[in-house]
């Protein structure tokens, strides 16, 4: 739900205007309305405090000055190219740099060479090691020339691969050092440097609300405006009655840039990000979040499709959601990864999918747990129902209900915003598309007869046809309106069928996933064998493992993705929502 706002227009004395924003600032309750953003953005102070803060972001996120990562990032490479280094001189086995060197002063020519294993010619050269399908060997002769050879010729190893892996244990020395330097530095400065951050956001802040002062009666007078919740509207007026300040008090006008405050329960105020990840509701609008919730949960479910993975799922919530398990990009999401997992895990449950296996026609599982799943009370247990596979169905039939609930939703909302005379159309294509359905599902049942029928259709189809052909726009000539009609007519019968296909897509990826799982567990026990031992076991264990982590991460992915694509394409568009509105904002410390 969308919180009632308060606007107030604040008129302070100039002497009085830093004082009052303080108390204002204090008691962090007002959202401050900001001028355009170019004509507070262009201030040269303000960019210069812009400026000074990305500064401190940066140097919070990378942990250290410059130079110090620097520094470190130059020990790395040497050890990546010493670890290479020492790959290549592998190849050449126990090369000793000082005996080559002594050949050498003895008047002796060596050359390094590499061909393909099939080429090699063994007058060529004395072979060394054969590695990837390649030979490599070396030329010995008296005096500067030997023979030419068509193998290519490459650089001599500089030290033996030993030497060069203890390069790499003394540089290792070198980044521990570096590590400790900057360990120190943010022991000594990063507190430092963060309550900066703070005071440097504040000083943006200040700015900010100060340019969005108009000035009045030669500077005398600051203009101002604000608005405030409903529930901490009696805060603020004892504050404004102790201030002694000229205020008013209005609701706020369509016109009005009005920030949005959501005030949901537990379970909704998970799902409030991926609203903001669209766009916050205008003021004048709905909050989408409580239908958005229940939706996304459902579809995350579908898309992944197995219970073993929802457990998995809860586990990995709990932890993070317990400070037990830190990963940056999951933190303060681990309740919401917890019910997705209680989603998926009813869901995979119900689908007969654990880790893969097909518990439904498991004989380990008794009866009785069994009966609740799908194949049992919708199909004949082959996962099929009327010849179609039954999640294929469901993804189908869920995706007509959420598309017939956001043209519901559309209906209710325009007409409250508009008024019914402006929203005819609107309610014409819910009334065609719903009530036919409806029609449709009763007549299927044998619950209407068909002369019923017939007529029930008929008094729909005029009712439908007068909203969408002849009253869709009030006032408008009668033939406009009618060409208007049949316009949005092929947008919606083109529109429609292709947004209730796009639920396919739920289907797709749960069968997608509980073939993959599968496929690593035959994968598993064909490596198993009949006749299982300890090695077998343990490659058995780390494909399944593999499998499954793999699995279910891609799985994951796509169910983060496809259900806001269902949101945000087909729900939005068909409920009219724009998502335009901002962030209610507070100015305060």
């Amino acid at each position: 739900m969308i919180t009632q706002m308060k606007k107030y227009t604040f008129l302070v004395f100039h002497r009085d205007y830093e004082p009052f924003l303080q108390q204002l600032r204090d008691l962090g309750v007002v959202h401050i309305t900001q001028k355009a953003a170019g004509l507070i953005e262009d201030n040269e102070a303000l960019q210069a405090a812009l400026q000074h803060e990305d500064a401190l972001r940066k140097l919070i996120a990378q942990g250290a000055p410059d130079q110090l990562i620097a520094e470190r990032n130059e020990v790395n490479e040497r050890i990546a190219a010493a670890k290479e280094s020492a790959q290549q001189a592998a190849i050449w086995g126990d090369f000793d740099a000082a005996r080559v060197q002594t050949l050498k002063d003895a008047g002796y020519t060596l050359r390094f060479f590499e061909c393909s294993s099939k080429a090699f010619l063994a007058e060529w050269g004395i072979k060394v090691s054969e590695i990837g399908g390649k030979i490599y060997f070396v030329q010995v002769g008296e005096g500067p020339d030997l023979s030419e050879t068509p193998a290519s010729e490459i650089p001599a190893p500089e030290k033996s691969a030993a030497e060069w892996l203890q390069e790499v244990e003394n540089l290792k020395g070198l980044l521990a050092a570096a590590n400790a330097r900057i360990e120190a530095w943010q022991l000594a400065n990063l507190d430092d440097i963060k309550a900066q951050l703070k005071e440097a956001r504040q000083n943006i802040d200040w700015q900010r609300v100060t340019l969005s002062t108009d000035k009045l009666a030669e500077g005398a007078l600051c203009l101002f405006e604000g608005f405030c919740p409903i529930d901490k509207e009696p805060e603020l007026n004892a504050m404004l009655a102790a201030a002694e300040v000229y205020y008013e008090e209005t609701d706020p006008a369509k016109e009005d840039a009005t920030p949005i405050k959501l005030r949901n329960n537990w379970f909704t105020k998970l799902f409030e990000p991926l609203t903001g990840m669209y766009g916050w509701p205008n003021y004048n609008e709905f909050d989408p979040t409580p239908i958005l919730a229940p939706f996304y949960l459902l579809f995350f479910s579908l898309c992944v499709g197995d219970a073993g993975y929802g457990l998995a799922l809860i586990l990995v919530g709990w932890l993070i959601a317990k400070e037990k398990l830190r990963i940056e990009m999951f933190e303060g999401l681990g309740p919401i990864i917890a019910v997705l997992g209680v989603g998926t895990t009813i869901v995979g449950y119900l689908s007969g999918t654990f880790f893969g296996i097909d518990i439904y026609a498991a004989d380990w599982i008794p009866a009785c747990a069994k009966a609740p799943m799908f194949k049992a009370w919708l199909g004949d247990g082959t996962g099929n129902w009327m010849g179609y596979d039954i999640m294929m169905v469901l993804a189908l039939i869920i995706g007509v209900f959420h598309i017939c609930l956001a043209m519901t939703v559309k209906a209710i909302c325009y007409t409250k915003q508009n008024g019914f005379h402006a929203t005819a159309s609107t309610w014409g294509w819910l009334l065609l598309i719903v009530g036919g359905i409806a029609t449709a599902i009763l007549a299927s049942t044998s619950v209407l007869g068909p002369q019923t029928t017939q007529t029930i259709l008929i008094v729909i189809a005029a009712i439908s046809a007068l909203g969408i052909f002849i009253f869709n726009t009030p006032g408008r000539n009668p033939l406009i309106n009618v060409g208007a009609g049949l316009w949005d007519t092929y947008q919606m019968a083109t529109g429609i069928l292709g947004d209730v296909l796009s639920y396919l897509r739920l289907y797709a990826l749960g069968m997608a996933g509980a073939m993959l799982g599968a496929a690593f567990n035959e994968l598993g026990m064909t490596v198993l064998g009949e006749n299982p031992n300890v090695g077998t076991a343990i490659g058995f264990a780390l494909i399944v493992t593999f499998g499954h982590v793999l699995n279910l991460l891609m799985a994951c992915l796509g169910a983060f993705v496809h259900p806001l694509r269902l949101t945000f394409v087909e729900y939005f568009k068909n409920v009219g929502y724009e998502g335009s509105g901002k962030k209610y904002n507070p100015f305060k410390k």
